[in-house]
């Protein structure tokens, strides 16, 4: 869309100039923002972004943490079970292999990408973004891989999968003697770290510094 395309009131601004609310669609100049500060839609005050501090810092050391949660949450115990005398020790990866074996293969296959491959793929996909845009270098495939970032955190699903967990804890205390592996606290820790994570990697500030308008200065 060209300034041709643009109302009149904002014709002779460029489109990086302006920003859209994504709740009411107004178009307004973008306003600056200083640090912490959170910039809101004068029609119906959705938050259009907060500037926040030490983006890309903060962000990475959330990344490397999440991905060093990710072995142990996916294939250590999540919970030790002990029924009729048959001990068994169950994780994310062997639940998959159960599934598969008991002939739902397209259940294992759904429950394989949306708690493991897409999650471990989103992670990967930030890691190289923030990696970009820290070192310098290949930006235009930064933006590439944060515009396939968006399109699949729909896919991430590690939220309802550790509810799954939880109601087959609550179902089994009963029947069974069960006790917690290190593998669910990891788990749980994985998930509190991507949601931190999500909340830290301030979209507009990542778009800004990936096509160069707002240089990364080490913040």
């Amino acid at each position: 869309m060209g300034d041709a395309a643009l109302p009149k009131t904002f014709s002779g601004l460029k489109l990086k100039q302006l920003i859209a609310c994504h709740e009411c669609d107004l178009l307004l100049r973008k306003p600056s923002a200083s640090a912490g500060q959170r910039v809101e839609c004068p029609r119906c005050g959705y938050e259009l972004y907060t500037h926040r501090t030490q983006v890309i810092r903060r962000s990475m050391a959330l990344v490397i943490a999440a991905l060093l949660l990710y072995i142990p949450a996916n294939f250590l115990p999540i919970m030790h079970l002990n029924l009729l005398g048959q001990a068994t020790k169950d994780t994310v990866w062997t639940g998959v292999i159960g599934l598969y074996n008991s002939g739902m293969q397209s259940v294992a296959v759904v429950v394989f990408l949306c708690s493991m491959a897409v999650p471990l793929l989103k992670l990967l996909i930030q890691f190289a973004v923030l990696l970009s845009i820290r070192l310098d270098i290949g930006r235009s495939y930064g933006l590439l891989l944060y515009r396939i970032y968006h399109h699949m955190r729909e896919w991430g699903m590690l939220e309802v999968y550790l509810m799954g967990i939880l109601v087959a804890i609550v179902k089994l205390v009963d029947l069974a003697e069960l006790s917690i592996g290190l593998g669910l606290l990891c788990f749980i820790a994985l998930l509190l770290v991507q949601v931190w994570l999500e909340v830290t990697m301030s979209p507009h500030q990542i778009w800004e510094a990936l096509s160069g308008e707002d240089e990364y200065e080490g913040d």
